[in-house]
């Protein structure tokens, strides 16, 4: 499923070795236990001349305890950020932004990142290309 979700159950079924009415029965299973969210498309930004992806980490100055509060609602307000990620450790945040090319990219780095509040750290990380993207995991 996770290889082509747009394949139909007779398709799954056929590769499982199971029948339709079975095969329906354990994905029903795997929805209930929370297992399977649903089928989600998946936009290729480069196609739509978004060319620059830009992975970054952010540590925040944690003096003021509403630090992560007006973070995290300044961070969702940039409408170029794709992902974001909380984490332990010595960075809080991770996000990916994207920028149709570097010029846009400078423009978003200086208005909306460098503005952002509480930050004591952060790191950009430009992507270069991508080796493995796709969830699978042999089970």
């Amino acid at each position: 499923m996770l290889a082509d979700p747009s394949a139909s159950n007779a398709q799954l079924a056929e590769r499982c070795g199971v029948t339709s009415a079975s095969l329906w029965r354990r994905l029903e299973r795997l929805r209930e236990a929370g297992i399977l969210g649903g089928v989600q498309a998946r936009i290729n930004w480069r196609a739509l001349g978004w060319e620059v992806e830009v992975s970054m980490r952010f540590t925040l100055d944690k003096t003021d305890p509403r630090a992560f509060d007006d973070f995290i609602a300044a961070l969702r307000e940039v409408p170029e950020i794709t992902e974001i990620q909380s984490f332990l450790g010595s960075v809080d945040w991770r996000a990916t932004v994207i920028a149709r090319d570097m010029a846009h990219w400078q423009q978003i780095y200086r208005d909306r990142i460098l503005t952002l509040p509480h930050l004591a750290e952060l790191d950009a990380l430009m992507l270069i290309s991508t080796i493995k993207d796709s969830g699978e995991l042999a089970l």
